[in-house]
Formats: C-alpha cells, sequence, structure tokens
C-alpha cells in the first residue's frame, strides 16, 4: 500500500480510506499488507516511511514528492501487487510495477484536472503532479473510483483508460468508531470534557457544524457567506484548518472577521479535534454542512452521518451517492456561474432544516443507518481484494 498520508499524519479523507482499508485487510484471511508512506517515522509493523531526497529540498513541493515515490518504488520487496493512493504515490506504485513485474492499483480520491486552484499553491508543479497522476492511472492494471460519479470523472478526464479497468468501490465508515456520543454535561460525566461547553456553543440555540480543510475545493468561503443569511438563533461551529495558501487563510480570516462582527454564534476551531471531540460536535449538531465545490466522494459526510446528524450539501461529484436528498439530508445544487444562487441556497436549506428539528432527526436516524447498511469498510476490504485477484 503506498499513500502520502498514514496515522498519525492524517490530512484528509484519501488518509482516513488508506488507514480503515489496510486495517480491514489485516483482518482478512490470506492478506498480507505492507504500507510504505511520507512523512515522520512510524513504529508500527509493516510500515516504511520514505522522505525527500535531501539534494531537492529546496525544488518545488512537486519534485520533492516525485523524489519520494521513486525511494518508495526502491523499498518494495517481495509482493503479488502494489496499490497506490492519489497522485503523490502514483510514481512509486507505478515504477514498482514495472520493477517486480506485479499489478499495479491506483485508487482515485479525486483528480488533478478537475482542481484548477491547486496552481496557487504548486505553480508549475501542478503541471508536473498533474502528468504524474495521468501516467499512474493511464498504466495501471486497474484502477478504483470511490464513487460512479468518481469513475465517470476519470473516463471524462483520461479518455485512453478502457471502462473496463475501472471499478467503483465506495469509501467507508466504521460505524463503530463514528456513531452518536455524549454530550454537554454527559460527556463531561462520560469522558471528563465537554467540548461543546469548552468552545462556549449555547446548548438552547441550534447548531450548524462544518469540519474540514481550508481549501478552494471544500467551499469554506461559500459557507462563510452564507451563514450571513442563517437565522439569528442558528450557531455556526467551524471546524477548519490547514490553509492550502497564505492567500486563502487570508481570504478565511476577513470572512470570519466579518461575520463575527455582524452576528453572534460563530466560532472557529482552527486546531484539528481529536474524533471523540468532533463526534461530540456532530452528535450535538442540528445540521452538517458540506459546502464543497468538487468531492469525489466526501467521507466527512458520511462521518456526519454515522453520528446521526442530517445533512445539507452541495450536490457535486459523489456526494448525491452518501446523502439522500430528502431521506437523509438536503442536497443544494452548485453551479460555478452563480456563486450567490448557491450560497442563498446552503443558507435556505439549513435554515429549513433547524426550523424542523423533528425532520431533522429524523434525517439524522436515517443517515445513521444508511452508514450502517451501505459504507460497511470490511465490505469494501473484500471488494479490493477481489480486485487484486482479478489481476493475477
Amino acid at each position: 500500500m503506498m499513500t502520502k498520508e498514514y496515522p498519525p499524519e492524517i490530512y484528509g479523507g484519501a488518509g482516513v480510506h488508506v488507514t480503515e482499508l489496510t486495517r480491514f485487510m489485516r483482518g482478512l484471511d490470506g492478506v498480507d499488507v505492507d504500507v510504505h508512506c511520507m512523512g515522520a517515522p512510524r513504529d508500527e509493523a509493516g510500515c516504511t516511511v520514505h522522505g525527500v531526497d535531501p539534494a531537492l529540498a529546496g525544488a518545488n513541493p512537486a519534485i520533492r514528492t516525485l523524489s519520494t515515490g521513486l525511494r518508495m518504488a526502491d523499498g518494495v520487496g517481495e509482493v503479488d501487487v502494489v496499490h497506490s493512493h492519489t497522485w503523490y504515490s502514483g510514481l512509486g506504485g507505478h515504477l514498482a510495477g514495472l520493477l517486480h513485474g506485479v499489478p499495479h492499483v491506483a485508487t482515485a480520491h479525486s483528480l488533478e484536472p478537475h482542481r484548477p486552484w491547486k496552481r496557487e499553491q504548486l505553480g508549475g508543479g501542478y503541471d508536473v503532479s498533474s502528468w504524474s497522476e495521468r501516467n499512474a492511472m493511464e498504466y495501471a492494471d486497474a484502477v478504483i473510483a470511490v464513487s460512479e460519479g468518481m469513475k465517470g470523472a476519470i473516463l471524462e478526464a483520461y479518455p485512453r483508460i478502457d471502462e473496463d479497468r475501472v471499478h467503483v468501490v465506495l469509501n467507508g465508515i466504521d460505524t463503530g468508531l463514528w456513531a452518536p456520543r455524549p454530550t454537554w454535561a454527559e460527556s463531561v460525566a462520560a469522558n471528563g470534557f465537554s467540548v461543546l461547553q469548552d468552545l462556549g456553543v449555547d446548548p438552547d440555540r441550534p447548531i450548524a457544524a462544518f469540519v474540514g480543510r481550508i481549501t478552494r475545493q471544500k467551499g469554506v468561503g461559500h459557507l462563510l457567506k452564507a451563514t450571513a443569511g442563517f437565522d439569528p438563533d442558528v450557531q455556526l461551529v467551524l471546524c477548519a484548518g490547514a490553509p492550502d495558501t497564505p492567500e486563502i487563510a487570508a481570504e478565511t480570516e476577513g470572512l470570519v472577521k466579518e461575520l463575527q462582527e455582524t452576528r453572534d454564534g460563530v466560532i472557529w476551531v482552527k486546531d484539528m479535534l481529536p474524533k471523540e471531540k468532533l463526534q461530540e460536535i456532530l452528535t450535538a449538531a442540528d445540521v452538517f454542512v458540506c459546502p464543497s465545490i468538487y468531492e469525489p466522494l466526501g467521507i466527512v459526510n458520511l462521518e456526519a452521518m454515522a453520528c446521526g446528524t442530517a445533512v445539507v450539501a452541495s450536490d457535486v461529484g459523489g456526494i448525491p451517492e452518501v446523502v439522500v436528498d430528502g431521506g437523509t439530508g438536503t442536497l443544494v445544487h452548485y453551479d460555478e456561474a452563480a456563486p450567490a444562487e448557491f450560497e442563498a441556497g446552503i443558507a435556505e436549506a439549513v435554515n429549513a432544516m433547524v426550523g424542523d428539528r423533528d425532520r431533522a432527526a429524523g434525517y439524522g436516524a436515517a443517515g445513521r443507518r444508511r452508514a450502517v447498511e451501505v459504507f460497511s469498510w470490511a465490505s469494501i476490504a473484500e471488494q479490493t481484494v477481489d480486485i487484486y485477484r482479478s489481476l493475477q
């Protein structure tokens, strides 16, 4: 398994996916999984960490990443299949497959051609990352898409890929780990803390929550503009950090400051919270808001649903395969050419949800059932191994 992210360094959905997939695959009979990742040293058995070539310490981030991919390919031992996740490890997977004469499987968690805002972050390195992803996808023996929507996006972005080589295996959720948790005083009694009390959230007012990175993809700016249209009683708990660039960090700071000057109940949590605290926030929220403008599937929606929370989300990518409009939440149409309409639609949907808390609770219960019944990691691990075996 080749990945940039692996515990404890997890920043997004791809890292969650690799972590859970690896854990559940290791529980299957006859399956041994070695992990090759990036970052700080780990002490986990079967996990090898690869760093950047020191000679390239000052290079463009994309070039530094490719040097790590070369080290990954060189570090692979006796394996039957190599599986890479995202462009960060795609070169390593491609070269390891060639070196050892074994199949290379690539999972697409997102696509570079559909994330042009990354040029802000990488400059010309965006063209390098785009090349690396295209190479890995087009030459992989099998490509895994995390949703039907992502499969269509792969075939549209890379028409050289034969459709028969693209397999849909949905992202999953551990509904034992992600579940409704004690809140407020009950959380203090059970856990010794209440993050809601610590943050100063009012238990008598409705709560809209967001969890995600500060990146163009996640639509944080759209959410903050939409919040201006929330009913005055609605509180926003914004768990958002790790900005992609100084520019988007400053933009977010400005929008939050503007909101806080015009309304109360806008609470910004910049630090990454442990799961227990996030789960308390999600459980207590009347509605979880996902304003993404690009989302292959959206594990964060599954996390909210598993905590029994109704969702208001954009209708992009794989989100409609997770959130059932009128069943587990409300989908709001996103049109790049009409951002103000999108923001007004989010505000309208949130206000309608908190205005009928019984309906919101019903959506939350239905979302919990859907997470348990449809998005099991055990099933996803078995489906993935079946793809490996089909390539032998």
